[in-house]
């Protein structure tokens, strides 16, 4: 679907395919040389994990100027504690990583915050573990939310994904770089446990802890 509200020119019920045979595999295969198909499920990721501003900023690339600007005009808040009076810091969800991230890449290709807005507020009403089967694609003035390779195919096929964002890669870029940094437990008998201090970070550990099970 378009974030916009309109449909992708192709027809009522999305984009369709209107060239032939061959523009289509040529378009199926621009979409997998960039990585916008579909991935294997990612990893579940633990909802109790927050991380604080300067791990998110790192992981998701953007600058403490850019968080707190967009966490005061409630573009992306912090899902796990807000900010509330001196002392106090925000936490930040591995889903609000996630958007930030994902944030930075559509204003690095010129994508409107007002387009940018409206996009978030559709993976906000996604299911965490939806995400991760969700590519966005963008002609630079709208953004298209594609849940299907075939969706995804069209749009580079009809010109308007000129670029895109596979949610999953994504995903799975946030897992590897916060898997390395600090986390928090809000509400610990040690006053918001600082996991930097403990043997390897939670989420580390519990990714450790599928894997030899």
């Amino acid at each position: 679907m378009t974030t916009t509200g309109e449909t992708p020119s192709g027809g009522p019920d999305g984009p369709v395919t209107v060239a032939s045979e061959e523009a289509a595999r040529a378009a199926a295969e621009r979409a997998e040389a960039q990585g916008l198909l579909f991935a294997d499920d990612v990893t579940a990721i633990p909802e109790d994990i927050g991380y604080r501003g300067p791990t998110v900023c790192a992981a998701a690339g953007i600058t403490y100027r850019q968080l707190d600007y967009w966490a005061r005009t409630g573009l992306v808040e912090p899902g796990i504690r807000a900010a509330s009076g001196s002392g106090t810091q925000r936490l930040y969800s591995f889903r609000d990583v996630l958007v930030l991230k994902i944030v930075k890449r559509l204003l690095d290709t010129g994508v409107s915050l007002q387009q940018i807005r409206v996009a978030v507020q559709h993976l906000r009403d996604r299911g965490i573990e939806d995400l991760a089967q969700i590519t966005l694609m963008s002609d630079g003035a709208s953004v298209y939310e594609c849940t299907s390779a075939d969706e995804v195919i069209d749009l580079v096929q009809g010109g308007q994904g000129v670029f895109g964002i596979a949610v999953g890669r994504v995903w799975r870029e946030i897992e590897g770089t916060l898997a390395q940094m600090p986390g928090e437990v809000p509400g610990d008998a040690e006053s918001d446990l600082d996991l930097a201090d403990s043997p390897g970070d939670e989420l580390a550990a519990r990714r450790r802890a599928r894997t030899a099970g």
